[in-house]
C-alpha cells in the first residue's frame, strides 16, 4: 500500500517519510472535508480541538504564550519576522494529530516547539508563511516501569525529567543535558550532550522506544516505524521527519556521591599552558571524569575556568587530578561532594557553575526563558586534535581585539561516546573527535545594527578557527543550531536533492567551505567562458585587500578559482565573486551586490 503523496510545501520538513515504507496507524484523526476558504482554527475545531487550547493574534494570552518558552531576544523581538498565524497547545495527542492534517489540508508551515531553546529559533519563528506554532508544554507526562526505563513526553524539559527521577531514586540518572529549561524533544532527537556523556554515552544512545505522528496523521512506534526512521530520530534531528510526541529512554546508574570542582584563571602563560595540557587529557581522561572550560572575555582578558564533574568521591578526584592535571592545582577547597541531581543544580549556573548553590530541587521545574533579556548568537566546532599554545596565543590576540563579550565552551567527547560505532546513530562525532566547540557571542544592544555587528564579527572569528579545528568536512554539533551552515528555500527540492547525498561513501568530492558541516558531493564544474555582458565589479583591489584586514579574515578563505556551480556566471580563473565572499565569510552582503559581481584579486 502506498502513501498518498505529500504536500510538501504544507509541512516541508516531513519529506522524507515520502520513501519510508507503509506502516500501520496507531490512532488515526480524519479532518472533515471543510471548504478551502475555512481557516485553520475552523480546521482544528471540526476535529475536537478545545477551543481554549487555540490561541489567535486577538486572543488575551496570544503573547505571553508565544513568549513563554521564547529563549531568544534577537528572534522573537525581530519586527522583519513574520508571526504565528495561531498556536495550539495540545492536551491530547489527537490535538496534535489534528494539527499536523490540518495544516497539511490548508497548506499551513508547522513549528513544532517543545522547550523553545532552539538557537535561531525555528520552533517558533519562521520565513515560511503562513505558519502556526504546536507548543507541546501540555504534553509533560512522565511514568516510571519497573526495569528503569521511563516514558517521558516530548513537552517536559529537562529540569522536570531530572526532579522526576530524583523523586524515585537518588542513584539513578539520565545522561543528557544541564540546562533545566530545554526542551526533551528537541534536545534528544538532536544527540543531547551532558555531564556523564564520557561514562554512559549521549541521551540518544539510551532511547529505547519512540512515538511520532507522521505526515499523514498516524502515530508509530518504533515496530511500525522500521529501523531506518527510528534511527533516524536519535541525532537527525526530530523534526525533520514528524512530530514526537514521546520517547522512552533507559536509566543509568550513578553513585550516591559525585565530585563537582570549579577552578578560574586569569590571562597568563600559565593558563595557556593549564588549556593546553587539559586538551592532551580531557578526551582520554577517566570516563568517570568530566572537566570543561569555559572562556569569557571580561575587562579586557580572557577568563577561563575549568569546570568538572566526577563520578566518585573527592579522595579519588583529587589523586586523578594530581597525577593527570596537575597544572590546574585542583584542591579540596576547589571540590564539593553531592548527589548527581545536585550536580546539575550547580551546572545549571553555567557559564560559571557555583559549587556552594542553594538552588532549591524545584528550581528545575521553572520553566521560564532564562536568555530572553540577552541577544546572542551560536556557532559550533568539533575539534579532531589538541590545538597547540602558539595557536591559542594567537586565539588570545584575535578576540581580545575587539570589544565583543564572546564565551566559548569545550566540551570533551571520548569514553563512552568514542566507544559507539559512528553508525549506530546520527550523531557522528565519536571515535577520532575529541571536543565539541560553543562559540556564544552577546550583546545586550537592541536593533539590526547591533545584532549585524556582532553576528558578522562572530562569523569572521568562525572562520579565522577554520586552521584549528575539524577539517573536510567541518563538523558541528546539530543542536547547536547555525543557519549559517545552509537553510531551506522555498522551493525545498534542491536542498533535499543535496541532502539525499549526504553520507555517501562512493562520494569523493570534498564539500565546499560554504557549508563547512554538510557531507554531500560537491557536483562537478561545468566550464563556461565568460559572457560579454559579464558586469566587473567597481571594488578595486585595494578596497578589498581593506576590507579583509577589517574583518581579519585568514589568505585562505579567497580563492583563487571559485568553486560553486550555482550562481548565474562562472568567471575565469584569478577571479571571485562577491557573492562567492559574502558565503564563505559568512557576511551579509547589501542587494546591490549582484551575482555576477566580479572582482579580480
Amino acid at each position: 500500500m502506498n502513501r498518498p503523496p505529500l504536500i510538501c510545501y504544507s509541512f516541508p520538513l516531513l519529506l522524507s517519510l515520502l520513501f519510508l515504507p507503509p506502516s500501520i496507524s496507531h490512532t488515526t484523526v480524519h479532518p472533515s472535508p471543510i471548504p478551502s476558504d475555512d481557516s485553520l482554527q475552523q480546521c482544528l475545531l471540526k476535529n475536537s480541538v478545545p477551543n481554549t487550547l487555540i490561541f489567535t493574534p486577538k486572543s488575551t494570552n496570544f503573547t505571553a504564550t508565544l513568549l513563554s518558552s521564547a529563549q531568544s531576544r534577537r528572534i522573537i523581538f525581530d519586527n522583519r519576522s513574520p508571526k504565528p498565524f495561531l498556536i495550539i497547545t495540545p492536551t491530547q495527542e489527537s490535538h496534535a494529530q489534528a494539527a499536523v492534517l490540518c495544516s497539511k489540508h490548508l497548506k499551513f508551515q508547522l513549528l513544532t516547539r517543545s522547550g523553545g531553546h532552539d538557537y535561531e529559533g525555528l520552533s517558533y519563528s519562521t520565513n515560511f508563511s503562513p505558519f502556526f506554532i504546536l507548543d507541546l508544554f501540555n504534553l509533560r507526562s512522565i511514568s516510571f516501569s519497573a526495569d528503569n526505563t521511563i516514558w517521558v513526553q516530548s513537552g517536559a524539559t529537562l529540569g522536570e525529567l531530572y526532579f522526576s527521577i530524583a523523586s524515585k531514586s537518588r542513584t539513578l540518572a539520565f545522561p543528557a543535558g544541564f540546562c533545566p529549561t530545554v526542551g526533551v524533544g528537541g534536545h534528544i532527537s538532536g544527540g543531547g550532550i551532558g555531564t556523564i556523556m564520557r561514562e554512559h554515552g549521549i541521551a540518544a544512545d539510551h532511547v529505547v522506544n519512540i512515538r511520532i505522528i507522521d505526515a499523514n496523521g498516524d502515530i508509530l512506534e518504533r515496530e511500525t516505524m522500521g529501523e531506518d526512521l527510528f534511527w533516524a530520530l536519535r541525532g537527525g534531528g526530530g523534526a525533520s521527519f514528524g512530530v514526537i510526541l514521546a520517547y522512552k529512554i533507559k536509566l543509568v546508574q550513578v553513585p550516591p556521591k559525585v565530585t563537582v570542582f570549579s577552578k578560574t584563571l586569569t590571562l597568563s602563560p600559565g593558563t595557556t599552558k593549564a588549556i593546553a595540557k587539559w586538551q592532551q587529557v580531557a578526551y582520554r581522561a577517566d570516563k568517570r571524569l568530566y572537566i570543561s572550560v569555559t572562556l569569557t572575555v571580561v575587562s579586557k582578558t580572557v577568563q577561563t575556568t575549568f569546570n568538572g564533574l566526577f563520578l566518585g568521591e573527592m579522595t579519588e578526584l583529587l589523586s586523578i587530578m594530581k597525577q593527570s592535571l596537575p597544572e590546574l592545582q585542583v584542591t579540596d577547597k576547589d571540590c564539593k561532594e553531592m548527589s548527581w541531581i545536585e550536580s546539575l543544580l550547580v551546572f545549571s549556573t553555567y557559564p560559571t557553575p557555583n559549587i556552594n548553590s542553594s538552588l532549591p530541587l524545584s528550581s528545575l521545574l521553572d520553566r521560564s526563558p532564562i536568555l530572553l533579556g540577552i541577544s546572542f548568537k551560536v556557532k559550533s566546532d568539533i575539534v579532531t586534535e589538541p590545538i597547540v599554545e602558539q595557536s591559542w596565543e594567537e586565539i588570545w590576540k584575535y578576540i581580545l581585539k575587539e570589544d565583543e563579550l564572546l564565551v566559548m565552551i569545550i566540551e570533551p567527547l571520548g569514553g563512552k561516546v568514542a566507544e559507539i560505532a559512528e553508525t549506530e546513530t546520527p550523531f557522528p562525532h565519536r571515535n577520532g573527535s575529541k571536543f565539541v566547540i560553543q562559540y556564544v557571542a552577546v550583546w545586550l544592544e537592541a536593533g539590526q545594527k547591533a545584532t549585524r555587528k556582532n553576528t558578522d564579527w562572530l562569523r569572521g572569528f568562525y572562520y579565522f578557527m577554520a586552521p584549528f579545528v575539524s577539517k573536510k568536512p567541518r563538523a558541528a554539533y546539530l543542536n547547536f543550531r547555525d543557519l549559517d551552515l545552509g537553510k531551506n528555500n522555498k522551493r525545498f527540492a534542491p536542498l533535499f536533492s543535496k541532502g539525499s547525498k549526504m553520507g555517501d561513501p562512493a562520494s569523493s568530492k570534498i564539500p565546499s567551505e560554504d557549508h563547512p558541516a554538510q557531507r554531500s558531493e560537491v557536483p562537478k564544474r561545468t566550464q563556461k567562458a565568460p559572457k560579454a555582458d559579464d558586469v566587473i565589479s567597481t571594488v578595486t583591489e585595494d578596497s578589498f585587500i581593506s576590507f579583509r584586514k577589517k574583518f581579519h579574515f585568514p589568505n585562505d578563505l579567497v580563492m583563487k578559482v571559485p568553486a560553486r556551480t550555482d550562481r548565474a556566471c562562472f568567471p575565469p580563473p584569478g577571479y571571485v565573486t562577491v557573492y562567492e565572499f559574502s558565503l564563505r565569510a559568512g557576511l551579509r552582503f547589501p542587494p546591490s551586490s549582484e551575482l555576477i559581481d566580479i572582482l579580480m584579486i
